[in-house]
């Protein structure tokens, strides 16, 4: 499964890469793209490395499109635009190439329909607990309970037969795994698309993006009744394209920044 989630967000970067270079200007400085694959996988944010490592401030993917106060990962998604224009102005490979990455990264977590669900709800009831106390990779699978018996109970409706991760698990990989054949051409930027990411910023941007995929329900859906023809037409048509069209327009949003910032000495 992990490999599927790996597959997905470098066949996400690879076409937003290929419409960035259609619309963007030849001269514009960008990391190459091996250099922000290197920045995925066993070195991105779902790197089991990182996972298993105790107390580290991990980045949180998730998010509620309409709750305005939740703004946790607006600040990641500013703080690696932000870090990808400077690396840019720099001309500076490895840094623009990790924060193109975990930005596209993010980006894609947080359109993802099973990252909108009310999951870390449901799993602090489930632990008692919030998020900041999980650490390691243990930390995140086992819920401990009052005796073995209901640490094994808790644990199960977390990583058993229908629990809280191993739904989340399973949607993300039929997702990912209906995406991997397309092309995506039409998730080509057009003219307005541009002038709009110019005119509203990156944030702006995913918040609508962001409204018009939970608005479809689709990770409701999958829950009630597993893989449909519908869901799948969804994830086709509708989740595949702006995910792909969010990250191009934010790549090409932060070399737009930068060539306006750079000193032309």
């Amino acid at each position: 499964m992990y490999a599927i989630f790996l597959h997905a967000h470098q066949k996400i970067d690879k076409v937003a890469y290929r419409h960035l270079k259609a619309v963007g200007k030849e001269s514009w400085f960008f990391p190459k793209f091996k250099n922000i694959l290197y920045f995925e996988g066993n070195r991105g944010p779902d790197s089991t490395r990182l996972k298993k490592r105790q107390k580290v401030d991990q980045p949180w993917h998730f998010y509620d499109p309409f709750d305005d106060d939740d703004t946790d990962i607006h600040d990641l998604i500013t703080g690696h635009f932000d870090g990808l224009v400077e690396a840019l102005k720099q001309r500076d490979e490895i840094r623009s190439g990790f924060e193109a990455a975990w930005l596209a990264h993010t980006l894609v977590d947080g359109l993802t329909p099973a990252h909108h669900f009310p999951y870390e709800k449901e799993l602090e009831l489930l632990r008692g607990e919030s998020r900041e106390t999980r650490n390691g990779l243990l930390g995140r699978i086992y819920v401990k309970g009052i005796g073995p018996r209901e640490s094994i109970r808790r644990s199960l409706q977390l990583i058993g037969p229908g629990g809280l991760l191993t739904n989340h698990a399973l949607f993300e990989g039929g997702a990912y795994t209906i995406m991997i054949p397309l092309k995506l051409n039409r998730a080509k930027p057009s003219e307005s698309d541009l002038r709009a990411i110019q005119k509203h910023g990156i944030v702006v941007m995913f918040e609508r993006f962001a409204r018009e995929i939970a608005v479809l329900d689709m990770y409701s859906s999958y829950l009630k009744k597993g893989w449909t023809p519908k869901l799948a037409r969804n994830v086709r048509r509708e989740l595949a394209p702006r995910m792909v069209l969010m990250v191009t327009l934010a790549w090409y949003a932060a070399q737009y920044a930068a060539e306006a910032n750079t000193d032309p000495s």
